[in-house]
């Protein structure tokens, strides 16, 4: 049976979606600049306007940003709707503090235009175009409704409406050049970076073809002698035997063996890819095999332990992302545990999951939060087990860009350490595809 399932687009998946640590730091750098310009009009300068109603937005920003630090863990990538209403509260947080300032009179109302190039660098289109028109209607409500600009109490500075209108431009000409320049920018180095993916893919595969040519040609060179030989001579045998009722039978059926075998070894050196279709599809349990079989001799026990089985086996294109990506996880595991790993996979209608778990030490509490970024070296230091640098990073981000959640914890199971469970959307699993559609088949 097979299906079709149209997949989202590429440039969005786990993988390259926005982090949110990097939303709480810029966050950060907003709330001390803000801080510091209310501090320096308002004691500074001794301009009057409502100090303590400016704070209030401000202490709201922060205790945002406190709640996602502790909420999430520091490498949480956001999906694009969550990114988008945290960058709608950043522009209403700048728009209800402008309001209290003068409104587009205030020479800091051109940062409304920093949500939306943010949005335009990691969102689809789409999202960003809403944050946009939210951005310029909130501009445009603060041409006309907005507290006095703070300035001398004695002399009131009156802003030409003309001014205020060129202000007014001026945002929504720079939030729309801004927001499609830094839109297309993102969007090519997206494309670069796929097409970059895609040509390892095709080099490697074209290196195995080529390998495997290569090898059949030899072999084919080698043994077309011996075997024309052995043709000769069966041919001349069954001239001279081929009546003969105690042998004539055993000699036509080496001519005709021999002639079989020259056969095969004709077509191995036409083989091409078309011959790789029954290697193209890969079982689950197959999978579990292939990525585990690599780790067996190194003293440490990897136990099979199939869970859940609803419906039929999954069956998926062969991706070498994910093959490596799950070959490494199982690496590390057998690194760093002290006698046992176990493997156990599982899959319904729904999903595909596939679980690790080591009885080594676990992750420590202060890098659980981290794992998966690069250059993160090992689960302890003093541990004498592999890394988990460089190597998780790209099985990581080859597992995300398949599709994949990833979950790294600690197991609350006696003599058990770490697990790391990877699970797929079925529809998705194991498609190596670089598309929009492509077919998933279930045996």
């Amino acid at each position: 049976m097979a299906m079709i399932n149209v997949l989202r687009s590429p440039d969005f998946q786990q993988s390259q979606r926005l982090r949110l640590n990097t939303l709480i730091r810029l966050r950060w750098l907003a709330i001390v600049g803000q801080s510091l310009t209310v501090l320096v009009v308002a004691y500074g300068l001794k301009f009057p306007f409502p100090v303590s109603l400016c704070f209030a937005l401000i202490a709201c920003s922060a205790w945002m940003n406190l709640f996602l630090a502790f909420r999430f863990p520091a490498a949480h990538r956001l999906t694009p709707l969550a990114a988008l209403g945290i960058l709608i509260f950043d522009s209403l947080q700048l728009a209800g503090l402008l309001y209290m300032t003068g409104g587009l009179t205030n020479p800091f109302s051109l940062l409304m235009t920093v949500p939306v190039v943010i949005s335009a660098t990691s969102l689809p289109l789409r999202l960003t175009a809403i944050l946009g028109g939210l951005v310029m209607s909130a501009a445009t409500f603060l041409v006309f409704v907005h507290l006095p600009l703070p300035w001398h109490e004695d002399a009131p500075l009156a802003m030409p409406f003309i001014y205020v209108a060129g202000m007014w431009m001026a945002v929504l000409s720079s939030i729309a050049f801004t927001a499609i320049y830094a839109f297309r920018v993102a969007a090519e180095a997206r494309l670069l970076a796929n097409a970059l993916a895609a040509t390892e893919l095709v080099l490697q595969r074209e290196q195995h073809l080529s390998a495997l040519d290569g090898l059949a040609a030899a072999a084919a060179h080698e043994l077309g002698t011996p075997l024309a030989t052995i043709a000769l001579v069966a041919k001349e045998m069954e001239k001279a035997l081929g009546k003969d009722p105690k042998y004539g039978e055993d000699v036509t059926l080496l001519r005709s063996q021999s002639e079989r075998c020259r056969e095969i070894l004709k077509r191995l050196t036409s083989l091409s890819s078309e011959g790789e279709a029954h290697l193209s599809r890969l079982p689950l349990t197959s999978l579990v095999e292939e990525v585990t079989a690599p780790h067996r001799d190194f003293g440490i026990s990897i136990k099979l332990r199939p869970g859940e089985r609803i419906g039929p086996e999954p069956v998926g294109r062969r991706n070498p992302g994910v093959i490596y990506g799950l070959g490494n996880l199982v690496e590390n595991a057998v690194d760093f545990a002290r006698k046992s790993v176990t493997v156990r996979w599982s899959w319904d209608d729904a999903s595909v999951t596939f679980s690790i778990i080591d009885d080594g030490p676990g992750f420590p509490a202060e890098i659980i939060d981290r794992i998966g970024e690069p250059y993160m070296s090992t689960r302890q230091g003093n541990e004498a087990g592999g890394g988990l640098g460089l190597g998780l990073f790209i099985a990581k981000t080859l597992l995300e860009r398949s599709g994949a959640t990833l979950d790294f914890r600690n197991s609350s199971g006696l003599g058990e350490g770490a697990v790391v469970q990877i699970s797929w959307p079925r529809g998705v699993f194991l498609n190596p595809e670089i598309t929009s559609a492509s077919m998933f088949d279930t045996a």
